[in-house]
């Protein structure tokens, strides 16, 4: 979340997200859904992803790989990955060529520094 209040825009590039947004923007050029009442279902689903991540999520996963490229702008750090590898709890294991972690500051506002 950032300093204003409102919710980072991250999971709205997710398949949950993605869907979300075309199925508003159907019913928005039906004539069935006002624009602005789309926003605000964009806005309380940037909000409601966010904390159920953050509160029902428990799983936990390493990972392996060669720092590709990184970036710090505007409080956002930026990772790519090569030659990944995770191991999940369960022990399973998973490779990917490539990935991209995007890391935000999770602080809520009021939240003592």
């Amino acid at each position: 979340m950032n300093s204003s209040g409102s919710y980072y825009e991250l999971y709205r590039g997710s398949s949950i997200g993605m869907s979300l947004i075309d199925t508003l923007d159907d019913l928005v050029h039906s004539g069935r859904l006002e624009p602005q009442t789309a926003m605000k279902v964009i806005s309380a689903f940037d909000k409601s992803i966010t904390e159920v991540l953050a509160d029902k999520v428990k799983a936990r996963l390493n990972f392996k790989g060669h720092l590709d490229t990184y970036r710090f702008c505007d409080d956002v750090w930026t990772f790519l990955i090569k030659d990944v590898n995770f191991k999940l709890d369960n022990q399973n294991t998973v490779q990917a060529d490539k990935i991209k972690i995007v890391s935000c500051n999770a602080k809520k506002p009021g939240d003592p520094q």
